[in-house]
């Protein structure tokens, strides 16, 4: 097929050398099959601001930090300069969430070079070598169901671990090989110590994959993975192996309203007599 033009510089760069097919187009960027040599991967084709669907982007991306202080200001002017870094920043966080998710265990494509918006990476295929459907796509056994959606939560704890929150996921963006789940579009990837709508980012992203699983398997659905996760991760104490029940209590301690109340009328007893004493003091200065 005819070469995109936002391509066309990796070809000039030896880093593509055939568009074999487009695969997609997403929200926020366009997908191609592409042959790198002897391989066949996928490009990534970012799309503009003005013309990606991906709404509330501000909200993902509080907390993220911006090495460059000239770059900072500039994105916070929002001048030419700066919205060109915020579209590099938008798109170095997916790579950069890549190679680190990777790095802490969790099944992602293999990010191989970003140029000019476009991400060269490693193309999801199922035994036959034909490209990867996604979740929604895919009919499940109740026992399959079970096991894939433990695999899941098993990545998004080590996604935890590592600081991160999908942020957008649902089972649209979850690939299956023959191996089982592989996450995928990581560009509004959250932090989750900085961003202060991490928490309901992450019991967003564990609920969607439980209502997923849960039409195939309805006993996920009373698990709360999500609450139980986040409470280990506030107290410091998740880990990429700490296992977990999908249960969890809410804090529900009885309160003791007589005890309350007596409190409340000891405060008052005491204001009432310290008012009092200041005034005979005032009376006795007279």
């Amino acid at each position: 097929m005819k070469i995109p033009n936002r391509i066309q510089p990796l070809v000039d760069d030896g880093l593509v050398d055939e568009v074999v097919s487009r695969l997609m187009s997403g929200k926020e960027a366009d997908v191609y099959v592409v042959r790198c040599g002897d391989e066949i991967r996928c490009a990534k084709v970012y799309k503009e601001a003005s013309k990606r669907s991906f709404k509330q982007a501000v909200v993902y991306q509080e907390g993220r930090k911006v090495r460059n202080s000239r770059s900072a200001r500039a994105m916070e002017k929002g001048s030419k300069y700066g919205r060109k870094q915020h579209e590099e920043v938008w798109q170095n966080t997916e790579v950069d969430a890549l190679f680190k998710l990777a790095a802490a265990g969790v099944r992602v494509p293999q990010p191989y070079v970003c140029l000019d918006g476009v991400l060269l990476m490693e193309l999801i295929t199922d035994e036959d070598g034909h490209v990867a459907p996604r979740l929604n796509d895919v009919a499940l056994t109740p026992e399959q169901a079970v096991i894939d959606h433990h695999k899941v939560i098993r990545y998004v704890v080590r996604m935890l671990c590592a600081g991160l929150i999908h942020g957008d996921l649902s089972e649209f963006n979850v690939l299956v090989d023959e191996h089982g789940p592989v996450i995928i579009d990581l560009p509004q990837v959250v932090d989750a110590a900085a961003n202060n709508q991490a928490k309901a980012m992450l019991a967003r992203d564990v609920n969607n994959m439980r209502n997923y699983y849960g039409m195939y398997a309805p006993e996920l659905l009373k698990t709360r993975y999500a609450q139980e996760m986040w409470a280990l991760f506030e107290d410091g104490k998740l880990t990429p192996e700490s296992e977990l029940t999908g249960h969890f209590e809410e804090c529900r301690a009885a309160i003791d309203l007589d005890a309350v109340l007596h409190e409340i009328e000891s405060a008052e007893e005491e204001a009432y007599a310290r008012q009092a004493w200041l005034k005979a003091e005032q009376e006795d200065s007279y």
